[in-house]
């Protein structure tokens, strides 16, 4: 594992990204972003908006070049929209620039924790655990491929997460 000021955090919709994200920057005193939050802050609209008008290579694009930005802050916890390990160029800025943390979690938990949330474009469809199996089984080699840590969120709780998180990434401080 590397040294690194920054923690990254990768995996599906509904892994927990955000949510362990802001529990690691508060325990770690360390400022939290949200790319996806990020890009509806720089565009003043949401994600499905950018992909009902852009479509989705729109929104890669525009998350590509936030990704690209906010990997030059130092001193940063970030959760990654879901599909950002799906360029090549963002997985390498992640893994240069910091401790990649994989979120797992199995399909029907993901299921369960997105099914409400219709801010979701990529499960806007008719048979939406289909569509997260076939994400998954299309993402996870990416997200595994550029971790230096997989932690599986599906059995533990968030503060478990961080707890684990934060001594794999002490340590590797060392």
């Amino acid at each position: 594992m590397k040294q690194s000021e920054n923690i990254y955090l990768v995996g599906l919709m509904g892994a927990g990204k955000t949510t362990v994200g802001r529990l690691l920057s508060r325990s770690l005193q360390l400022p939290f972003y949200d790319s996806d939050k990020a890009i509806e802050e720089h565009t003043g609209v949401d994600v499905s908006t950018i992909f009902e008008f852009e479509g989705e290579e729109g929104f890669r694009n525009r998350e590509q070049k936030m990704i690209d930005q906010l990997t030059k802050i130092k001193g940063i916890v970030m959760a990654t929209g879901g599909g950002a390990v799906l360029r090549e160029d963002n997985r390498n800025l992640l893994m240069c620039n910091g401790f990649v943390v994989y979120l797992h979690c199995d399909i029907s938990k993901l299921l369960e924790r997105t099914r409400r949330d219709s801010n979701r474009p990529l499960l806007n469809t008719e048979d939406p655990k289909a569509r997260l199996e076939t994400l998954f089984s299309n993402r996870q080699p990416l997200y595994a491929g550029c971790a230096d840590l997989t932690v599986d969120t599906g059995v533990m709780q968030s503060k478990e997460a961080v707890v684990h998180i934060l001594e794999c990434y002490q340590a590797a401080q060392n």
